[in-house]
């Protein structure tokens, strides 16, 4: 069994209200627009970090971390990317990786709109972090963390912070 924290658009914050939330899990995994590769580099320092780049990461970060990335967690396939859409309104770059790698985890940010939605024509579960920084329209800062044992995804947890 894995915990996970799922987390995007941070735009440069990692603060203790934020690592407080993530303190018990085993990896995070970024969905882009990180701010800074520093700030990847902090992030990997307190966990194992699994990111992509965002539409706001410059070329230093988009040398370290591609557009998509495609792993299996617990033999569980994911898909992450930072602009992606939802589902039946996916971006079509990742339509054609979805159906290429038939996930059961498809990740995405950009939005900084929190979503998690069970997606039935491609039998996925959507995740949609929202915005853990404090940069954007959104009022409240967000993220995800969750349990993968085995092909479960359980224990799905959100974290609701006020912007400062």
């Amino acid at each position: 069994m894995k915990r996970i924290g799922v987390i995007s658009d941070t735009h440069g914050t990692f603060d203790e209200p934020l690592r407080l939330f993530l303190e018990n899990v085993d990896e995070i995994w970024h969905a882009g627009d990180i701010g800074s590769l520093e700030l990847a580099d902090e992030i990997a320092a307190f966990k194992p970090l699994r990111a992509v780049c965002g539409n706001i990461d410059g070329g230093m970060t988009r040398r370290v971390y591609n557009t998509f990335a495609s792993f299996e967690c617990e033999g569980v396939k994911v898909l992450m990317t930072h602009i992606g859409g939802y589902p039946r309104h996916y971006q079509p770059q990742a339509v054609a990786r979805i159906q290429a790698i038939h996930p059961k985890l498809f990740i995405a940010g950009h939005s900084h709109i929190l979503k998690i939605i069970y997606d039935p024509v491609y039998d996925l579960l959507h995740i949609n972090p929202g915005a853990a920084g404090n940069y954007g329209a959104h009022k409240l800062r967000t993220a995800v963390r969750f349990e993968i044992d085995g092909s479960d995804i359980r224990n799905m947890e959100i974290w609701e912070y006020p912007r400062q």
